[in-house]
């Protein structure tokens, strides 16, 4: 069963409380962490308490445009994308491992894609999708 973490508003995700929810996969979020926000990528992580969902949640944006949400959950993170009708083509042309991510049902006009990361080799797949968010329209 999947156990959402950092519901507490009174308990920000420091670098511990993280270490302390994703246990082994910690190093994986420091290392995905480290390379999103490098030249290359330059995305700012933002933490911030959502009412809505009860849970700490992470914005990653670059400028104004939001990339993904991250959501930590017992021993692993999810990554979840939304995008529109339009961007399915583009986001099927990608070389990527379909089995590495679940489109979710529509959410109004938009559709989720989410990633439960647990091990760095879900990278590749998960920067590609980050590329082509980044570059969308």
């Amino acid at each position: 069963m999947e156990i959402n973490l950092l519901e507490d508003p009174k308990i920000f995700p420091s670098k511990k409380n993280l270490k302390d929810a994703l246990g082994k996969s910690y190093s994986v979020f420091e290392d995905l962490e480290t390379q999103l926000t490098q030249k290359e990528f330059a995305l700012v992580f933002d933490w911030r308490y959502y009412r809505d969902s009860k849970a700490w949640l992470c914005k990653v944006h670059n400028k104004k445009k939001t990339i993904f949400w991250l959501s930590v959950w017992d021993g692993f993170f999810k990554t979840s994308f939304f995008f529109l009708e339009r961007h399915m083509k583009g986001i099927a042309a990608l070389k990527t491992n379909k089995n590495s991510f679940k489109l979710e049902k529509e959410w109004g006009k938009m559709i989720p894609l989410i990633f439960n990361i647990k091990y760095k080799k879900q990278f590749t797949d998960l920067l590609k999708i980050v590329q082509y968010k980044k570059e969308a329209k």
